[in-house]
């Protein structure tokens, strides 16, 4: 965190420092390679830049609410779900009217203890049964098989075979979870969010949008809080064998705040979303002397490639009380770059310019401290 501030004092050093003065309608002070205009000019021409007003409020709710749309038809089947068993799970068998053959529990000592293990080779031996394949098979197809062997003995065998140790399955659950551990598969169907509460729940530095579920070489992100928050079922798996579930930090889950502000810093975006008042609150807010309340700006990063824009620019006009309620219900999204100037309004594409390198930088910089 103290290397990540250091970064952000150098970027606004470098903002500060900088003497290009850019006005519109007229010349570019600082600059004179008419290459450098040409070029200013084209990546001005590539910036996106809006009013936050209610309109663009409305929007942003609307798009929000188109993207977060409930899946209900996707997700996980459990009707169907029937445990197989596999090598080390163990198994109490009974026969009625037969005690002779059940193994009476030992004083001080469980059933798992007494039980009938799974073998290496996937079997279990019962008396006149020997050899019974169990592995990979449900516990009704090793009582199918137990009733015929029996029934050469027995007149019509009444046979109850229970699982009393599931030792051959295992989900793992890894990261910023209470109880990081591994998880027992068992004849109770076991999904990914079962085994995130059996872990204790997310801790208070988990991100919720990047939990990754691994089954063997394919790994899915799992969008954790539109299970929550939305009921998007199909946000939910099945855990089978071997499965990983990691939850990361929230590191890179965070919002820039720079320029003429009390404390310049990054701010947390937690799985409630951060608003714009929010990261001006707790960045100590603006610096009520030299501030422009009118150069309020957001900055965020786009696709070049693919949406032929650098970024887009969101201004606010907190010069007027009604902007307080526009910065509360504006949303902003991991990486955004909060900037506040002191310079004049009429200079806000110099403020712009400058601010556009500091989008990469700060990217470059989140990859190297990742790593």
């Amino acid at each position: 965190m103290a290397f990540n501030i250091k970064v952000l004092v150098a970027t606004l050093s470098i903002i500060t420092v900088s003497g290009c003065t850019i006005i519109p309608g007229s010349h570019y002070e600082g600059i004179e390679s008419g290459d450098q205009v040409e070029n200013l000019e084209k990546d001005l021409e590539k910036v996106n830049i809006q009013i936050i007003d209610s309109s663009l409020i409305n929007q942003q709710k609307a798009n929000h609410k188109k993207v977060k749309q409930p899946n209900s038809l996707a997700g996980v089947d459990l009707n169907d779900y029937e445990y197989k068993l596999g090598v080390g799970d163990v198994l109490t068998i009974g026969v009625w009217d037969h005690p002779e053959l059940t193994i009476p529990a030992a004083v001080q000592r469980t059933a798992e203890f007494d039980g009938f293990r799974v073998q290496a080779d996937g079997t279990i031996t019962y008396a006149y049964a020997p050899n019974i394949q169990a592995a990979g098979r449900t516990v009704s197809q090793v009582r199918e098989d137990l009733v015929k062997r029996l029934s050469r003995v027995i007149e019509d065998p009444q046979v109850d075979v229970k699982i009393v140790g599931f030792r051959s399955q295992k989900a793992y659950v890894t990261g910023e979870v209470a109880k990081p551990g591994v998880y027992p598969v068992t004849e109770i169907p076991l999904t990914l969010v079962d085994a995130l509460n059996q872990a204790g729940g997310l801790t208070e530095r988990a991100d919720w949008r990047t939990v990754t579920f691994t089954r063997g070489n394919k790994t899915e992100e799992i969008q954790l809080d539109d299970f929550y928050a939305h009921g998007d079922i199909s946000q939910n798996r099945l855990l089978q064998h071997g499965d990983i579930v990691h939850v990361a930090r929230d590191d890179k889950q965070k919002v820039y705040v720079m320029g003429d502000v009390q404390k310049a810093g990054t701010v947390n975006v937690d799985r409630y979303g951060l608003n714009l008042a929010q990261a001006l609150s707790d960045t100590g807010g603006i610096r009520e002397a030299t501030a422009d309340a009118n150069g309020i700006f957001v900055l965020r990063k786009r696709n070049l490639e693919t949406d032929g824009i650098i970024a887009d620019v969101y201004q606010l006009h907190a010069k007027n009380v009604a902007a307080l309620v526009l910065a509360e219900q504006f949303e902003l999204q991991p990486h955004d770059i909060v900037y506040v100037t002191a310079a004049p309004l009429a200079r806000w594409n110099r403020v712009i310019s400058l601010l556009l390198p500091s989008i990469s930088t700060v990217e470059q910089f989140d990859d190297i401290t990742a790593n």
